[in-house]
């Protein structure tokens, strides 16, 4: 069969959309490297100096490793709330009113400077959480949206009668959940996990809110930097983050990816 040739203009379409989402990591790679003490593009000189200036810094260690618990909580407890709201949504779509759904994307609507004042005056000032626990919860809430609308795409075109025949055969609901449920919505779910993860990673908004004396999250301590510096460490912490954000999402997808789905 022959295959269709696109037209010139279609082709300089695609053209132009992959230069608009490559063009800003070509430009942060660059002053990632570049030997001048600010900010510059194309890079004058090449160095590795302001990446050694990153992993010299605690600030930045520390608030990364603060980062990589709260997203990594965050996370989890989104996923574990996504599934059973996603689960709810589907099997009972014909008893659960139409408009509970839109619920947890509220998120999405409220302006994150709204949403993070609001986890302040709920989580730390009426139940006085600490902040670690605050942050994570923060985060959950914010990661939710994510978990939700994917995980419920998965289910929606799962046939729940093979659960129920399951079931019906003697398997205890909950094996039956494990068995027959996740396996066919795994891909959903490690959709949202990626997803959830990253949000949560690269989040400031919210972290501005919640955070308190001695924890502070990354995208708040580059923030803070930039206040005080305008070399390229941020950049290079930048290209880090985009780095271990890659990695995870090999991970993921080598150890319960699509391909391991498949199989």
């Amino acid at each position: 069969m022959n295959r269709r040739k696109l037209h010139p203009l279609m082709q300089f379409a695609g053209w132009l959309v992959m230069l608009f989402l490559i063009g800003p990591v070509v430009i942060v790679l660059g002053t990632s490297v570049s030997d001048t003490t600010y900010l510059a593009f194309p890079p004058k000189g090449l160095t590795l100096r302001w990446f050694e200036n990153v992993f010299a810094q605690d600030s930045f260690l520390s608030t990364f490793a603060i980062s990589m618990q709260v997203a990594a909580g965050g996370t989890l407890l989104a996923l574990m709330l996504g599934l059973a709201a996603a689960y709810a949504l589907a099997r009972y779509r014909t008893t659960i009113p139409a408009w509970y759904g839109s619920v947890f994307f509220l998120p999405f609507f409220i302006p994150e400077i709204v949403f993070g004042f609001s986890l302040l005056k709920t989580l730390i000032v009426l139940f006085e959480l600490p902040v670690m626990p605050s942050l994570i919860l923060g985060h959950a809430i914010l990661c939710l949206p994510y978990m939700v609308r994917v995980i419920g795409a998965s289910l929606a075109s799962f046939d729940f009668s093979i659960k129920e025949a399951a079931v019906s055969l003697g398997m205890h609901p909950v094996r039956a959940f494990w068995t027959i449920v996740l396996p066919n919505i795994r891909s959903g779910m490690i959709a949202g996990v990626v997803l959830a993860f990253i949000t949560s990673l690269n989040d400031m908004a919210v972290a501005l809110f919640l955070t308190g004396p001695g924890i502070s999250t990354l995208p708040i301590e580059v923030f803070t930097y930039v206040e005080q510096f305008f070399d390229p460490t941020v950049s290079a912490v930048s290209v880090l983050l985009m780095a271990v954000t890659t990695i995870v999402m090999i991970l993921i997808e080598r150890s319960l990816g699509l391909s391991k789905t498949i199989k």
